[in-house]
């Protein structure tokens, strides 16, 4: 059985997951202001105005002068545009409105497994931390979902000032964790964010693949979890 002090987790599809894509909560905002908007063209021009966000101004415009919030505001504002609304207003009052309810239980839950997993390890001991490549909302939302409760610390990428891969997220965590790198384990479900870049460090990790997702060539399957029930019995083979 691995010597581990620390677990760390992956939260967005490892931990909690979102009740329904984001264009159906845009298309129900735009309703609510008399606008009829399709889900799926809202989902595409969220992807479109997402992707092209996160590659001018990576980890929420960290030293960019941008705040996180504003980083989301102008995501919606503009998935909104791309969609064929230009109403300012309006945009600004759903994109605040959007913002805000991002923060809540209303737009997120917890995985099938992810809470009687999380009191295992608690009872087994286990120190453990959040590695998100998430926004400051992210305390908030855990609390929401209550799972907040099993964690030591909560590390986001905004503020690490880093995001995963970056091995510096990793090691703050570590010395938040108080573990060196062979006693923590981390779990998440993106191959290179989570799986490699937690043993780039020199942790061990668990890779989270649902059935029919495909693997990846140099994954042991025993490093592979189909479901979060399975890590405990992971470990212990390990």
């Amino acid at each position: 059985m691995l010597r581990l002090r620390l677990l760390t987790w992956d939260v967005k599809d490892t931990l909690l997951r979102l009740r329904q894509p984001p264009g159906h909560s845009y298309a129900a905002e735009a309703r609510a202001h008399g606008l009829r908007v399709q889900p799926e063209v809202l989902g595409r021009s969220f992807q479109e105005a997402y992707g092209a966000q996160r590659r001018r101004f990576p980890n929420y415009g960290q030293g960019r002068g941008l705040s996180s919030r504003q980083w989301w505001v102008d995501v919606v504002k503009q998935t909104f545009r791309l969609s064929g609304v230009q109403d300012e207003s309006v945009l600004t009052a759903m994109a605040e409105k959007l913002y805000h309810d991002y923060c809540s239980a209303n737009n997120w839950e917890p995985l099938p497994g992810a809470s009687e997993t999380l009191s295992q390890c608690r009872r087994r001991g286990f120190r453990m931390g959040v590695v998100s490549n998430f926004d400051n909302r992210l305390e908030s939302i855990l609390c929401q979902c209550e799972l907040r409760q099993h964690f030591d610390f909560v590390l986001t990428s905004e503020a690490a000032g880093c995001a995963k891969p970056d091995a510096r997220i990793f090691e703050q965590a570590l010395r938040l964790g108080g573990a060196l790198p062979r006693q923590a384990a981390h779990v998440g479900d993106d191959y290179s964010r989570d799986y490699r870049a937690a043993r780039a460090v020199g942790m061990h990790s668990f890779l989270l693949r649902a059935a029919g997702q495909g693997e990846e060539p140099d994954v042991p399957p025993e490093h592979v979890l189909s479901s979060l029930s399975q890590l405990l019995a992971r470990i212990e083979k390990e």
